[in-house]
């Protein structure tokens, strides 16, 4: 018989007082409205089974994944009729799904209202388009029979660029407003985490943040108000000396000036540490920066030790991965710096 799996040399130390300040802190900015919360993306690559009973214990009800398939892996830590599934009823087995399990479908399209009624559907959320031409029904088509038989809990649409201050907001909640007035409906919800910032014309009954939940800084007025949520921690796999002329990793974008002490560590763009980082990022460990050298590989950096001679091999180190800052450091934005980090972290 095999022994256990070896812990993994990737973990991401998550911060779940973060987590649970940052909905709060979004749950007051949103008045009388009252914060879901988005999980898709795994939870933003956090990891949605460790992300929703957080959120839950903390007050949050209403959770909002992209996938059926996401739905499903929530039903066991998550209240099934608290999860809504963005991407709607695409066939006849995701309407079998719903009813049996719970889950709640957002209705995109006449189609899907039909084929949700048709499969004896009850309470669903619908999806209106004010301007994104993603996901939705035009305002056109609100006055379908098809619509004026569905039993709408959230009537929802969605913002095109909260984050900035630009006249498409404004156009995009009046819009909003003459959905609300054409079709039966629970509750209303348009403002993602920077839309909550927007103010209260835009928080309607239900306001449904993600990235700010994680960490990240959409617009000015999260500032100091978000904490960091997650930090990339990798072991050390080995360390070496190296003198002055050497070159460091894939295509000698790095020569040592000096002799220096290196450590190569389990990280790689596969994990989703980008080649962006390469000669720019940062790890830090018992009060030392060490800065990445030369170009990030598959499975692994290579990171100065020089300053931290009592690092050795098996010991680990953290990025430097708050969001805002990442982000500008990088070009990456901050929903991508979540996601794209790898299966292997232990999470």
């Amino acid at each position: 018989m095999l022994p256990d799996v070896p812990a993994p040399a990737l973990r991401l130390g998550l911060d779940p007082d973060a987590l649970r300040s940052n909905w709060q802190a979004l749950d007051r900015m949103s008045g009388n409205a009252r914060a879901g919360a988005a999980v898709k993306a795994d939870g933003y690559g956090l990891g949605a089974r460790a992300v929703v009973p957080i959120l839950h214990a903390a007050g949050c009800h209403d959770f909002f994944v992209a996938h059926w398939s996401e739905a499903q892996a929530l039903l066991d830590v998550a209240a099934p009729g608290s999860i809504s599934v963005l991407h709607g009823p695409l066939t006849d087995a995701d309407v079998a799904f719903a009813v049996a399990s719970g889950a709640t479908p957002v209705i995109n399209s006449l189609e899907q209202a039909r084929r949700w009624v048709a499969g004896g559907g009850g309470r669903c959320h619908l999806m209106v388009d004010t301007g994104m031409n993603r996901l939705g029904l035009p305002l056109t088509e609100l006055g379908d029979e098809s619509v004026a038989a569905l039993e709408v809990d959230v009537l929802l649409s969605h913002l095109v660029s909260a984050e900035e201050d630009v006249a498409s907001n404004g156009v995009q909640r009046d819009r909003w407003g003459q959905a609300r007035a054409a079709v039966r409906h629970q509750r209303g919800s348009l403002a993602n985490s920077a839309g909550i910032a927007l103010g209260s014309d835009y928080h309607g009954d239900l306001t449904r943040p993600g990235i700010a939940i994680y960490g990240g800084v959409p617009r000015t007025e999260l500032a100091g108000v978000i904490r960091q949520v997650v930090q990339p921690q990798a072991a050390i796999l080995q360390v070496r000396d190296v003198t002055a002329g050497e070159t460091i990793g894939y295509n000698a974008t790095f020569t040592a000036t000096e002799p220096m002490r290196v450590g190569t560590i389990a990280l790689g763009y596969a994990d989703g540490y980008l080649r962006c980082w390469s000669g720019r990022g940062r790890f830090h460990a018992n009060g030392q920066v060490l800065p990445v050298l030369g170009r990030v590989s598959m499975d692994m950096t290579v990171i100065d030790l020089s300053g931290a001679p009592s690092l050795r091999e098996g010991d680990w180190v953290t990025a430097d991965y708050a969001l805002p800052e990442a982000s500008a450091e990088t070009g990456l934005s901050q929903y991508e710096l979540l996601t794209v980090l790898g299966h292997r972290f232990a999470r």
